[in-house]
């Protein structure tokens, strides 16, 4: 399984950093995410730092299941966790069967989210302007690519932060917090 080697920051000048990454890679995709992440009904997964999630992504031009599985952190510094996905053809049928072996909707939201996708230094990179309504549409940016295996992800984490830097994002900007716990933190109890 490969390894998303990925970043997450608090962008603090929203529209300066979209003119930057529409000026260096063009036209972003602007896709609406709606995340349901399950878990065991002990909390076993999630307990575990591990992530079983259906996506379903509203695209200008099309509408996509995705079905993803995270293991648990390789490296606590950034938060990069093993990850293996596929599109699935019927989003109800994958609910249905998350539920049938057991699985129970812990949590679901949206995020509306802007991708560049584009390649520096012989990496794959995806870059993603992320407003979470339910956090008082605070604005992140989160930049990934792979690591095919543990040794990788350092060299894979230089280009993250490159692309980062370039965008004027600083390390203290940076933050490993999930958007599953901030947007627990923020429903009412």
């Amino acid at each position: 399984m490969a390894i998303e080697a990925e970043l997450k920051a608090v962008v603090r000048d929203p529209e300066g950093v979209l003119k930057q990454l529409e000026d260096r890679y063009g036209v972003g995709r602007a896709e609406v995410y709606r995340d349901t992440y399950y878990d065991a009904p002990d909390g076993s997964l999630m307990g575990a730092d591990r992530e079983l999630r259906i996506r379903i992504v509203h695209g200008p031009d099309d509408t996509r299941t995705v079905l993803t599985y995270k293991g648990a952190r390789v490296d606590e510094a950034s938060g990069s966790k093993p990850e293996a996905e596929t599109r699935v053809e019927d989003a109800d049928a994958a609910h249905e069967i998350i539920r049938g072996l057991g699985f129970t909707a812990r949590i679901a939201f949206e995020k509306r989210c802007r991708n560049y996708a584009f390649e520096r230094d012989g990496h794959q990179v995806l870059a993603t302007l992320v407003r979470v309504p339910e956090l008082d549409d605070a604005t992140f940016i989160e930049v990934e690519t792979a690591a095919a295996t543990p040794a990788d992800l350092a060299p894979a984490l230089v280009v993250v932060r490159a692309v980062l830097a370039e965008l004027g994002i600083s390390e203290m900007d940076l933050t490993t917090d999930l958007y599953t716990d901030a947007v627990a933190g923020a429903r009412p109890a």
